[in-house]
């Protein structure tokens, strides 16, 4: 078969490396496959391209429309994965593996256009936290908001996951509104290549949104500004050159930075041979260990149980990874395939020489090539560390491979003490059912981990594992694991966009974010807000009820009805007792359900249906023979189908003193 070149996507079209063209070979047969280069681009170009064409046009889009784009896309990859499967069998992928890489993938897609349109406003800037008051009256006030970055985000991917990991990194990006120029790892750049395309060809990317280099970046980094986010998923040593790049330092370009680590899963000192929580630990580790060949930053490299069950935890991991085959990823049989590459396995082999200084080999034979000497197979390897405290190896050296090293330790802190010795990890797994040593480990080591999996009986069936980065979680870790957070639900989105203290009146913040501010001008309701369509409902449409007043045989009816005859509404003497109260006070559901009765209009009419009340406060007990009285405001609107859109309502009820004794924002559904 004929190797395929492949093409980078630059400025709207797809082009051919002019020269100096690398052979990309199966790791399978080690037949070439694909020829790649990126000589003759135009770098500078490129990052203009994006800049003057895909940036403005993304940011012109809302959150929502930007998730729906996302969806578009995930729908074009399921529809072509089969495709992409079959090409991915050429990087060592079993059909598992694979669907760990492209359904994963296209997954992270689903997640993030789902939370883009339940968490973000269709809207294009995304307010942070709460207004803050900055003034007696409340004419200044602040507020902090996030905007797009007005640059391009160069995503540069581990050869590991080809399509994942250009996924997971596009999906907040895109809907932050900033486009990217993907840059993947070499040895697996064919099946980056397909995605793209297909991505392209779904037709709803706008122009300059995505381009591609299949090959060097060459002098990319030379035309970086503040605008632009590196996000570099890959070793310590390349991360760290990149990041020193002078440009970097220079124009202080965001560097978001994922590194391999040298991650622990820690078996607890609760644990017995017999226990379920020692055999999930055995069915863990040796999944990690064979699981894309155990090429996956999450992998678990330290593998650490109580000094009593090391025997047995040595061969219970050897009893299981007997029974890996290893083979044609294409074959069912086949439980692990090849790594990558024969330049990779070579890596690996070194690497467990490194970590055979303080550590013996139990299991696997690292210089055996399994099924076919011409692919890049290579068998599981278990290794010992007898002292782990007197290694250096174990904790510094990771071979990126079917590796892990099993070692002991004394107690609870000894476990926490050397699971922190990988100086910094993306993630570590405690299989244990004492939630005792959970807190313990969790104060002890939370501060190397950016994440903490917790595997036990009661969670196991629906555990995604040690080693399954989610998008609604932070992948990302600190120390040797880069500090960066990549992920993390709409934490990662913010990673492309800047937040911004904004001061000013109300009336201004309001008309920015298009959300009600107390303090701004108000339009009184001539028409009753629950007679008007969504689309006919102005920001800061306010109605304002009569007032009513709360008598003790609304309160005595009220308790008699609901069954809450709690002290405090039915007895005055214990009721003046309590320093909060002073004597009977009406039920807070009482004072909500008069204020419904103020407010709710009784006829059929656009509102569809009220789905509920957020932030609610109760702020100043009311009295028998006090009155409540509501202001009903339009705080803010989301549309949600064509025709029906969310309505945020602020309502603020107060007393006869003009106090607020209770608020709370209502959600209605309304026809649009």
């Amino acid at each position: 078969m004929k190797p395929i070149t492949l093409q980078n996507y630059a400025e709207g079209k797809w082009v051919a490396g002019a020269g100096g063209l690398a052979e990309l070979r199966s790791a399978i047969d080690g037949e070439v496959v694909s020829l790649t280069s990126s000589q003759g681009l135009d770098f500078a170009a490129m990052l203009k391209h994006a800049r003057e064409e895909g940036g403005p046009t993304l940011r012109a889009l809302t959150f929502h429309q930007r998730a729906l784009m996302l969806k578009a896309l995930a729908d074009a990859l399921t529809a072509k994965k089969e495709a992409l499967y079959e090409l991915s069998y050429n990087t060592g992928a079993t059909k598992a593996d694979s669907w760990i890489d492209i359904d994963g993938g296209i997954g992270t897609f689903a997640v993030y256009q789902g939370k883009g349109r339940r968490e973000l406003p269709n809207e294009r800037i995304l307010i942070d936290g709460n207004i803050e008051a900055l003034s007696r009256n409340g004419t200044f006030q602040g507020l902090h908001v996030f905007t797009s970055l007005q640059g391009v985000a160069v995503h540069i991917n581990a050869f590991n996951f080809p399509v994942w990991g250009m996924l997971e990194k596009l999906a907040p990006t895109f809907l932050a509104g900033v486009p990217a120029i993907v840059k993947p790892a070499s040895a697996t750049s064919y099946l980056t290549e397909a995605a793209v395309r297909v991505m392209l060809e779904a037709n709803v990317l706008p122009k300059g949104a995505l381009q591609l280099i299949v090959g060097s970046t060459g002098d990319l980094f030379e035309h970086l500004t503040t605008q632009d986010v590196v996000s570099f998923t890959g070793s310590a040593a390349t991360a760290s050159k990149l990041k020193a790049h002078p440009v970097i330092v220079r124009e202080s370009v965001r560097f978001v930075a994922e590194q391999d680590s040298l991650n622990a899963s820690v078996l607890g000192p609760d644990a017995k041979a017999d226990s379920p929580e020692f055999d999930l630990f055995i069915k863990e580790v040796a999944k990690e260990m064979t699981v894309k060949a155990g090429q996956k930053c999450t992998a678990i490299r330290r593998a650490m149980v109580p000094a009593a069950l090391l025997d047995a935890a040595q061969d219970a991991l050897k009893a299981r990874l007997e029974k890996t085959v290893v083979g044609d990823p294409r074959d069912e049989a086949t439980r692990m395939g090849a790594l990558v590459s024969a330049s990779q396995r070579n890596d690996v082999r070194d690497k467990i020489k490194e970590i055979s200084a303080d550590a013996k080999i139990v299991y696997g034979d690292p210089n055996a090539s399994p099924f076919n000497e011409k692919g890049a197979f290579l068998s599981p390897v278990l290794l010992r560390c007898e002292n782990p405290w007197q290694a250096r190896a174990v904790h510094d050296v990771e071979a990126f491979g079917p590796v892990s090293t099993l070692m002991p330790y004394k107690d609870a802190a000894d476990a926490i003490a050397l699971a922190n010795r990988g100086k910094g990890s993306l993630v570590m797994s405690a299989f244990t059912y004492d939630t005792d040593f959970a807190r313990e480990l969790v104060l002890g080591s939370g501060s190397f981990h950016g994440r903490i999996a917790f595997i036990d009986r009661d969670s196991a069936k629906e555990s995604t594992g040690h080693g399954s980065p989610m998008p609604q979680m932070i992948h990302g870790g600190p120390g040797r694991a880069g500090g960066g957070e990549e992920m993390g639900g709409i934490r990662g989105v913010t990673h492309y966009m800047q937040r911004t203290a904004l001061q000013g009146h109300p009336r201004t913040l309001a008309a920015i974010v298009k959300r009600y501010i107390a303090g701004m001008p108000t339009e009184n309701a001539e028409q009753h807000p629950f007679r008007r369509k969504f689309h006919d409902l102005p920001i800061g449409y306010q109605l304002k009820t009569k007032a009513r007043e709360i008598t003790l045989d609304d309160i005595e009816h009220f308790a008699h009805f609901t069954g809450d005859t709690f002290y405090a509404h039915m007895d005055e003497e214990a009721a003046k007792a309590n320093p909060l109260f002073g004597g009977r006070v009406a039920h807070g559901y009482l004072i909500l359900a008069f204020a419904a009765g103020l407010f709710v209009d009784p006829d059929p009419g656009p509102v569809l249906a009220n789905y509920g009340l957020d932030n609610l406060r109760f702020v100043k007990p009311v009295k028998p023979g006090d009155t409540v009285q509501v202001a009903l405001t339009v705080k803010d609107k989301t549309l949600r189908k064509p025709d029906q859109g969310e309505v945020r309502w602020d309502v603020v009820i107060t007393n006869r003193d003009g106090e607020t004794v209770a608020a709370y924002d209502l959600l209605t559904m309304n026809a649009a």
